[in-house]
C-alpha cells in the first residue's frame, strides 16, 4: 500500500458551520495535531473562570479583552497574543464586540 500523499486544506471561515451560543460564534477547523477556531464576542460577554487539557494561543484580531490570569490582569488588544499552558486558568470580560483566533494543540500522548 502506497503511503498518503500530503494534502493542504484551504477554507473561509465564512463558509464553515457557526456554532451560538451566549453572545459567542465559533467557527472550527480541525487538523491532525491542533484546532483552529475564528471566534467572533459579543461586547459584555464574560467567560468565567476555566481551563483547558490542551496549550492554547489566542490572538486578538480585533475589539478588546479584559482577562485575568494567574500572571494578573492584562488588557488584550488587536495584534496581541497570549498562549496559556495545559490547566492554566482565566476568565475574560469583553468590553468590545470582539475577534479571535484560538489555537488548540491535541493533549500530549
Amino acid at each position: 500500500m502506497a503511503p498518503a500523499t500530503p494534502k493542504a486544506d484551504v477554507i473561509t471561515w465564512s463558509n464553515l458551520p457557526a456554532q451560538t451560543a451566549d453572545g459567542v460564534e465559533r467557527r472550527g477547523f480541525p487538523g491532525t495535531g491542533a484546532s483552529l477556531k475564528h471566534i467572533v464576542i459579543k461586547a459584555g460577554t464574560a467567560a468565567p473562570r476555566h481551563s483547558h487539557v490542551h496549550e492554547q494561543f489566542v490572538i486578538v484580531v480585533e475589539g478588546r479583552v479584559l482577562l485575568t490570569c494567574e500572571a494578573g490582569p492584562v488588557d488584550l488588544r488587536p495584534g496581541m497574543v497570549i498562549r496559556f499552558d495545559p490547566d492554566a486558568w482565566h476568565s475574560a470580560d469583553f468590553i468590545e464586540d470582539t475577534v479571535l483566533i484560538e489555537v488548540n494543540l491535541n493533549p500530549a500522548g
